[in-house]
Order: C-alpha cells, then structure tokens, then sequence
C-alpha cells in the first residue's frame, strides 16, 4: 500500500481515514492532552463494566494497549485493579498521562508500538484494547477483503499480546467491528487461545472479544479464521468508509 504521506498541520479530524495509523497524526492531536478531557472510544467505562469486571482480578497486571488520553486506566484502578501498565506509540500523550495521574504510581505509562512490545513474555495476566485495532485498520478501503498490509498489522499486534499473556491469560478487544469481520482476525491457532464475543451499549452495538490462552478456538471459529487467507472476493459494494465530525467513521469500518 502506497504510504499517504504525512498528515496535515493539525485537526482534529484528518482529511483522510489512513492518518489515524501515523503517529505524526497523534502526536499533533495530543499536544494539549494534560488539559483536555479524556476522549474515549466506543463509550466510557460505565458503558462496558458489566462485562468487563467479571473478566478481571484485583491481582491482575493488566496492560491497555493504545491507551490514548483515555481514562480507562485510571477506571480500571479506581474499581480495584491497581496494576496497570498504559502504552502509545505517541511519546505525547505518554508525558501527558504521566502528568496527569502522577498520584497514581501504580499506573504506569510506556511509549511503545503494539506491534513490538518491549515486555518479555508472560508479562500480563490482562491484555486490553479499545479501538486501537480499528485506528490501524483505518486506512483500509473494503471491509470484506482487508489488505495485506492490513492483515500482517494486525497478525503483528495479536502475536505480541499471544506473547506477553501468561498461561491462561486473558486478551480482550473493545471495537465497533461485528463477528463477521472481526472473528477471522482472532481465530487463529497459533494465537492459543479461545474465544467469545458480547455487545454492549444501547443503539449502535459495539463489541466485546474476549480471548482466554489456553483455551481451544470452536471449529465454526476455526473456518472463520481460514477465510482471511481465501482468495480476495470481488466486492460490489462501494466502500462506506467516511469522516464525521463525530468520529463515528470507526462505527462504520467493521474490519
């Protein structure tokens, strides 16, 4: 895939979709992070605890990958669950959320790529993301027949949290990408783990995957993860990828 070149200067909404994967593009958004209230991806805690919490132990050290300026860090301590270790690819919002929650020093936040992550493995009990698997998938252009490109980022990101998630270690992806598209990412055998899926929120439904190592993916699964290696299917379909002055594009991307 042809690079996009660098972002414009800064807005908030980038002009094209692919500049959610540049961390120039992030580096911009957040320069003002430590004053800004946090932004939070397919809803706040409250909208997903009830799924969440019961996945989790107060012992458990848990890592949020893509954390943004997110408060789900600082939720995720608040509710009982101290050990938390936060990372971006963007060195800016890091500062800032050290900044921010510099009385917390049980949060921790690392500037780091999700598809290299500089733990050693077995390092996590607790595996979270919210979104940051649709930003990287932003630039693709048909949700049925993702690129490449596309597919070896995502293979990259999900091989490191495989790695740095101890035996019966949990993954769990919060994203507005239904089954149909999402489940042939995560059902793959060498990831080793299960799989299940729940939505949440009212109206649009977004979606919870949780992944359990150690655990033996269904065959029903197993023929969903076979599909990403199919042939590429013709699609008809145009491409329903667009911006909003929401951000709900993500909402639309379902890869």
């Amino acid at each position: 895939m042809a690079s996009p070149g660098p972002p414009p200067p800064f807005a908030e909404l980038p002009e094209r979709n692919c500049w959610y994967r540049e961390v120039q593009y992030w580096d911009q958004r957040y320069q003002d992070a430590a004053d800004s209230a946090p932004y939070e991806w397919f809803g706040d805690f409250s909208s997903f605890r009830s799924l969440l919490e019961p996945e989790l132990r107060p012992e458990d050290r848990i890592l949020v990958l893509g954390c943004g300026n997110s408060a789900l860090s600082y939720e995720l301590f608040l509710r009982g669950f101290p050990d938390v270790t936060s990372v971006d690819y963007s060195s800016v919002v890091v500062a800032a959320m050290r900044a921010r929650y510099a009385h917390v020093p049980t949060l921790r936040w690392e500037t780091m790529d999700v598809r290299a992550l500089d733990f050693p493995s077995g390092s996590f009990d607790v595996v979270l993301e919210k979104g940051t698997l649709d930003a990287l998938l932003a630039g693709e252009q048909d949700p049925w027949t993702v690129s490449s490109e596309g597919i070896h980022t995502v293979d990259q990101v999900l091989n490191e949290v495989s790695r740095v998630l101890v035996p019966g270690g949990r993954f769990i992806s919060l994203t507005s990408a239904a089954p149909h598209f999402r489940t042939r990412h995560y059902a793959q055998v060498h990831y080793g783990w299960s799989l299940r899926h729940a939505t949440y929120s009212s109206g649009f439904h977004f979606h919870l995957y949780l992944m359990h190592k150690g655990r033996e993916l269904s065959v029903a699964q197993l023929a969903q993860g076979a599909q990403i290696l199919a042939p590429p299917r013709t699609s008809t379909s145009p491409s329903f990828l667009q911006d909003s002055d929401h951000e709900d594009f993500l909402s639309a991307i379902q890869l």
